[in-house]
């Protein structure tokens, strides 16, 4: 059986994120001292008290995309933290 692509499919270029990524994970892989900063992921794991409230907002069922801008509770949350930890308005 042959495969068939699409001369647009052919035009498509590799992400030059996603290969400095793997070239990061190389360097780690090799014993190199390396960060990452091509995809904002963090180098440490997600804390616990973060994975414990993702499984109770889904077994609450809060699963549906919110509004761009973000649920009120979320919204809320911050603004208080800003208040508190800057002293500022929001």
């Amino acid at each position: 059986m042959t495969s068939q692509v699409s001369e647009a499919l052919k035009r498509i270029k590799p992400s030059a994120t996603m290969a400095m990524s793997a070239k990061a994970r190389a360097l780690k892989a090799a014993g190199r001292d390396c960060i990452a900063l091509s995809q904002g992921e963090p180098d440490f794991d997600t804390p616990e008290n973060i994975k414990e409230a993702a499984i109770r907002a889904m077994r609450e069922g809060k699963t549906k995309h919110t509004d761009v801008d973000g649920i009120p509770e979320l919204k809320d949350a911050i603004c208080a933290k800003f208040k508190r930890e800057n002293g500022g308005r929001v």
